[in-house]
């Protein structure tokens, strides 16, 4: 079984309901690593020095290739990442080789079976 990482970075507001929809989407779990900072095309204003940036999240998801992009598609349209400009961003990431997954292989083999 193969499998793609999907990083995504998005408002903290905004973290249930793009984790909620990527387990929807087929994800059996996710990591996520909050207080991340990033800035798009436009730099972040600053009022006497300190930031006045949205707190976000990064969260990475481990999910297996033949799932990978619908799960992907599903968080860019919960996160509103085309629709609204600095909102977030998220991609995959071909993976090589993990340890550790093999309770998730067993829980996805029926699935992926159904999606070939």
């Amino acid at each position: 079984m193969h499998f793609k990482m999907i990083v995504v970075f998005i408002e903290d507001h905004k973290t249930e309901v793009v984790m909620e929809t990527a387990r929807a989407a087929g994800a059996t779990g996710v990591t996520v690593i909050t207080n991340a900072r990033g800035e798009g095309l436009n730099r972040s204003k600053t009022f006497l020095g300190l930031a006045l940036e949205a707190k976000r999240d990064m969260l990475v998801i481990l999910a297996e290739e033949h799932l990978s992009r619908h799960i992907l598609e599903e968080i860019g349209r919960a996160g509103e990442f085309e629709e609204k400009p600095g909102t977030g961003i998220a991609f995959q990431i071909d993976v090589e080789d993990a340890v550790g997954v093999g309770h998730q292989i067993e829980q996805l083999s029926s699935t992926v079976e159904d999606q070939i």
